[in-house]
């Protein structure tokens, strides 16, 4: 009997070791002290990593180096001045602080029908040409209602001024029709450097009032995510909440 618990209690030791192994067998991290980041995705948990194979190699339609300019031309950067580019790095952080919190949005700019063929796990899909209506126009309220923004009743001439000439007093971060004061940090992104999807939402974000220090653009999109082995997810079709087409 004393040797069945010893052989016993030698196999739960195996078993926990090689559990432990498992937990530990991460070769190809994020960085040297991080292998994985766990984000929410439309509700439920999703951990990411890189590709663990060393012989893996990108998918075809991502590792072109060429396209034809225009449309597709190299992306600045910095899309405007005041915006905050961010790296891969910079993306999982923001996972992990604001989307994970509820205090931030990671944005698909792209139009539906990429969306659905894969996104950054996080991410939900407000395709570009949803900033460029009007003001008033139901999709940007939708949007940004997501957002954090708040639509504003008629607003008087004097109380314009004042909030335009006494910012700090007044709010100054709304317009005629936003109140931006509670507004969620937003991280846009695309197909990569040379597309100009994003960048072109985060222009008529700005033109619409949306505040450039909450604001993050990651040039990089789905080509250098997919080229540094992260994951991505096909979203489930209920998840578009906007009908577009046209674009890039």
């Amino acid at each position: 009997m004393a040797k069945m618990r010893v052989l016993l209690g030698t196999g739960v030791v195996a078993l926990l070791s090689a559990l432990a192994g498992n937990a530990q067998a991460l070769e190809v991290k994020i960085t040297e002290s991080k292998e994985t980041v766990t984000v929410q995705h439309h509700g439920k948990p999703f951990v990411i990593q890189r590709e663990q194979d060393p012989n893996h190699i990108v998918d075809p339609a991502w590792g072109k180096t060429s396209r034809k300019c225009p449309p597709f031309c190299l992306q600045p950067n910095v899309p405007l001045p005041g915006i905050h580019a961010v790296g891969e790095l910079e993306v999982l952080d923001f996972m992990e602080k604001f989307v994970n919190t509820g205090k931030g949005v990671l944005i698909d700019s792209r139009l539906p029908s990429w969306y659905l063929a894969g996104t950054i796990p996080g991410s939900i899909n407000i395709p570009f040409t949803v900033f460029g209506e009007i003001p008033t126009a139901a999709d940007v309220e939708k949007a940004f209602k997501l957002l954090g923004a708040v639509r504003r009743p008629n607003v008087g001439g004097l109380q314009r001024s004042l909030e335009r000439n006494f910012g700090d007093w007044f709010g100054k971060d709304k317009t005629a029709y936003w109140d931006f004061t509670n507004a969620k940090e937003v991280l846009l992104w695309c197909n990569g450097p040379w597309c100009g999807q994003s960048p072109r939402a985060i222009k008529n974000l700005v033109n619409l009032g949306y505040p450039k220090e909450r604001i993050h653009y990651y040039r990089g999109g789905m080509q250098m995510w997919k080229v540094l082995g992260f994951p991505t997810v096909v979203p489930d079709p209920a998840s578009v909440m906007f009908e577009v087409s046209g674009g890039e």
